[in-house]
């Protein structure tokens, strides 16, 4: 797998930061060419230029807001433009909601399903046609620790990333004889800005967490072992396995002591 690596293409999604970014930087140390997009083009444009003086590595930029319905086909327009071939489809670009049900809009819901769930299922069966032709290919799915069981005050993120894990080990069972790998990435606590924009600043602080290079040099070794998902940290793992074990029931009800949002204080009276 290393090998076919070098001097080939990888599209990555939400590659301005966090997980995405990690991926770019990996990717490129391995000899990839990246096709990078996301919304902030000067975050890409920064990565981009460091990428290119360590390692030679060819970026194209794509400032697009992924959670349009449409943006998959004009993604894939502008990678037809260039005239590549995607090796590699990290689809990494997703967002979360955490809070209560009143103070979960359901235009917050639709955009997120619509990036966590459409935009990646979109772009999955854009690029996977070509893959299988070739003979050979690996898409990586961005899922979450989260997708084994229903969680407390982020249930609609929850469902989203339960979807994305099963969707992609059905794919995966599809392709695997045909050279393709589609693989589920299902981390948890990952030390980026996700809680910080999903509602919930300094949730992050209170947690054990994993930096974004460990996660990603975990998926990418899992990756080359052709497995259907991988969750990095074993503690994480042990995790997914407890809740197969206990009631739906407990599980759901445990999720609540972890996710509750704090109380919005109360302002202080006038004396």
């Amino acid at each position: 797998m290393l090998d076919s690596y070098n001097d080939r293409w990888a599209l990555i999604t939400g590659a301005s930061s966090g997980i995405g970014a990690e991926f770019a930087v990996q990717l490129a140390g391995r000899g990839m060419h990246l096709i990078l997009a996301a919304r902030r083009k000067d975050k890409m444009t920064e990565l981009a230029t460091d990428l290119n003086t360590r390692h030679g590595t060819r970026c194209h930029i794509v400032a697009v807001d992924l959670a349009d319905p449409d943006s998959g086909r004009r993604l894939m327009e502008e990678v037809r433009r260039l005239g590549v071939q995607i090796e590699l489809l990290v689809n990494n670009a997703g967002m979360g909601l955490i809070g209560q049900i009143e103070t979960t809009t359901p235009e917050e819901v639709r955009k997120m399903l619509n990036l966590n769930l459409m935009t990646l299922s979109d772009l999955t069966y854009r690029v996977l046609p070509g893959m299988l032709s070739q003979g050979h290919g690996a898409i990586i799915n961005m899922s979450s620790q989260a997708a084994f069981q229903p969680v407390a005050f982020m249930a609609a993120y929850a469902a989203s990333k339960s979807y994305i894990l099963h969707f992609s080990e059905a794919l995966w069972a599809e392709a695997r004889s045909r050279g393709v790998t589609v693989m589920a990435l299902c981390p948890g606590v990952t030390r980026t800005e996700f809680f910080d924009l999903a509602g919930v600043p300094g949730w992050l602080e209170k947690h054990t967490s994993h930096p974004p290079g460990k996660v990603v040099k975990t998926a990418l070794k899992t990756l080359e072992k052709r497995r259907q998902y991988v969750v990095p940290g074993w503690k994480n793992y042990l995790m997914t396995l407890f809740v197969r074990m206990t009631t739906r029931r407990t599980a759901v009800n445990e999720s609540k002591r972890f996710f509750r949002p704090a109380k919005p204080q109360k302002p202080a009276s006038e004396p």
